[in-house]
């Protein structure tokens, strides 16, 4: 047997360890409605200027970052930092309060817990369904 052959094996034997052998990944698999959802809300994530927005505001002191925290991070116009809000707004990862002349975003926990169920072992409790 080549060296890579016998790597091969010994990472496959850890993993079954660790993940238990035959063990299905997932809990159940998604129907087709919440297949879509989920799509609509990693299509919003898929993009690296929503991913470091989400990020940004889900690590801003207070839980919360206001739009004029956000917009000079990025070398970007305002009009184009408000589309990507908006369309992390839409997809239901985040949500908005207006304040005088600034909006304040907060991510939805509860958003973000139901798309990270998809991605644990099947071994999880399952968690609620949120509608976004």
């Amino acid at each position: 047997m080549s060296k890579q052959g016998a790597n091969e094996e010994r990472v496959l034997a850890q993993l079954a360890e660790v993940v238990g052998c035959c063990s299905p990944l997932a809990r159940e698999p998604l129907s087709a409605q919440q297949s879509a959802e989920l799509a609509r809300v990693f299509k919003a994530m898929g993009d690296p200027v929503r991913l470091r927005l989400l990020s940004l505001i889900a690590s801003h002191a207070g839980g919360e970052a206001c739009v004029c925290d956000l917009t000079d991070v990025f070398d970007l116009s305002g009009p184009t930092i408000s589309h990507h809000l908006k369309v992390l707004r839409e997809a239901g990862l985040i949500s908005g309060e207006r304040r005088g002349t600034w909006v304040y975003y907060r991510v939805r926990p509860e958003l973000l817990a139901q798309v990270s169920a998809v991605l644990v072992p099947g071994d999880r409790e399952p968690l609620p369904v949120v509608e976004a």
